[in-house]
């Protein structure tokens, strides 16, 4: 009697917490994989081909050495570290090669993809402000904007990330999963791998939908009044000359801003409150979310921006 616990232990702790998920992809929709898996593919090797272009020529062209492109190197990089944390394993699932993931390595895939997104939200906050300054505060901005400002930004956007998301690993590793294993998704994330528990969740939705709203939510307004002031300062601006120059430089920023967070955000309120909304629709969304930025973004810099486009041109030249 007195050994009966240590042995009841392990078969709670493997009833409570499954060794790994199945997930399944597009569930009812497994002919669709193999044509679905092809954009997928493609639009990750833009992405990829995309970001490293872009942080090689940043890293070696001196003249890009300058606070807008720092933070344009910082963003792709989290944009490698979102669309890699799901991408690969989505095409494993649409290729039938490999459906099963740990239970350990779900919470990791789960982390690097919330966290790259929130530290992408973050810098997309910083370049607003750093628009903000060149626009309307011209005489202050090589004094704000140092390479150790720009670092310690870089810090803490990601400091941020990790202190949002850290709690979330608890949050699920305390849940029962009464054996329920298998995942109607292409990646793990927080509130996919909440519903499997067979236990009240609510924390988990609470929490989920405050970080949304102070994280993201918050970076959004933020990034919003910094472009009404932009645009006040722009339209106070007598050359026309100085204004389609403003313009042109917080055009590129405007799309890649409309870029991330429109799908994400229709992707986050269809996941919670869309229960009409079919659930290979709520998988596309949450797939495009992690693939269309990191592919677009490269892109929108190198066509808005002449110093880009020239520079990688070279590069391109060099290469080939």
């Amino acid at each position: 009697l007195t050994h009966q616990p240590a042995m009841v232990a392990p078969n709670q702790t493997s009833w409570q917490q499954p060794s790994s998920f199945l997930l399944l992809g597009m569930a009812g929709l497994e002919d669709l994989h193999i044509w679905v898996s092809i954009p997928f593919c493609l639009m990750y090797l833009v992405a990829l081909l995309g970001n490293f272009i872009l942080l090689v020529v940043i890293a070696t062209e001196q003249s890009l050495h300058e606070p807008m492109y720092l933070f344009l190197a910082m963003l792709a990089v989290a944009d490698l570290v979102l669309s890699s944390s799901t991408v690969p394993k989505t095409l494993n699932i649409f290729w039938s090669l490999s459906k099963e993931i740990s239970f350990h390595a779900c919470l990791a895939q789960m982390f690097f993809t919330h966290l790259s997104f929130i530290a992408e939200s973050t810098i997309l906050l910083a370049m607003a402000f750093d628009r903000y300054m060149a626009i309307c505060n011209p005489l202050r901005y090589a004094t704000v904007f140092t390479h150790l400002v720009i670092a310690k930004m870089g810090l803490a956007a990601v400091a941020r990330s990790f202190c949002v998301m850290f709690p979330t690993i608890f949050l699920l590793q305390r849940l029962p999963y009464c054996g329920h294993n298998v995942m109607p998704h292409t990646y793990c994330e927080h509130m996919g791998i909440a519903r499997l528990a067979c236990a009240d969740i609510s924390v988990n939705i609470w929490y989920g939908f405050a970080t949304t709203l102070l994280s993201p939510g918050l970076d959004v307004v933020l990034i919003g009044v910094s472009y009404v002031l932009i645009l006040r300062a722009v339209f106070r601006l007598s050359s026309k000359d100085a204004r389609r120059k403003a313009v042109g430089t917080c055009s590129s920023h405007a799309c890649v801003i409309l870029i991330f967070y429109t799908p994400a955000f229709f992707s986050f309120f269809t996941h919670r409150f869309g229960h009409n909304v079919p659930r290979h629709v709520h998988i596309l969304l949450a797939n495009v979310y992690v693939l269309l930025p990191p592919m677009l973004n490269p892109i929108v810099y190198t066509l808005k921006n002449k110093l880009i486009r020239r520079k990688v041109s070279q590069v391109l030249l060099r290469t080939g």
